[in-house]
């Protein structure tokens, strides 16, 4: 099992297309659509993701806006879990409570419904990037204020040189399925 899973992660690493200077000079994007439209590809994503997680009782995934959206419902379908949107200012509809963080290029603020979590409600925080860190420790933030707790972390890839796990709980599981 453990050569079929490096070789998909193998695949899945050759496949990730690099877009300099997006989405601003000196970035370099790193674009998973190529991931979504290979089926295979995307099949293995998405038991990949799923696995460190099997077991764990997890209430819900909560998907980081926007490409946290895309294998996060499916996530937590697999984890027979509720999904959970965060999102950025002004595009949830109901109460929301916000926090601001600081990204690899400027600073950002994110959002979630004030009734999404429950106090004791365990959750795992999905984005397919973790690059400084910012989002997924903002989102902590977020669930943390309304007495949830954070079982976990899940990335399709990681920007090992910005650090960004440093800024995560070390107790709880971080998958990253492609250190890039």
């Amino acid at each position: 099992m453990k050569q079929n899973r490096d070789q998909l992660i193998n695949h899945l690493k050759s496949i990730v297309r690099n877009i300099p200077d997006f989405p601003q000079p000196g970035i370099q994007f790193k674009d998973i659509t190529t991931i979504l439209k290979d089926a295979q590809a995307l099949q293995a994503t998405s038991v990949l993701l799923s696995e460190p997680f099997k077991g764990m009782e997890i209430d819900y995934v909560i998907g980081l806006e926007s490409r946290g959206f895309l294998m996060g419902p499916r996530l937590a379908q697999d984890l027979n879990a509720g999904f959970i949107p965060v999102r950025k200012p002004g595009k949830l509809p109901a109460k929301t409570i916000q926090t601001t963080y600081e990204l690899e290029y400027g600073s950002g603020t994110l959002e979630i419904h004030a009734d999404a979590v429950a106090p004791g409600d365990r959750v795992i925080i999905h984005d397919d990037l973790i690059a400084t860190g910012g989002s997924a420790y903002a989102a902590t933030a977020l669930v943390k204020q309304l007495k949830g707790e954070v079982a976990g972390y899940s990335f399709i890839m990681e920007l090992k040189e910005l650090q960004g796990r440093k800024k995560l709980p070390s107790q709880v599981i971080i998958d990253i399925l492609l250190a890039l």
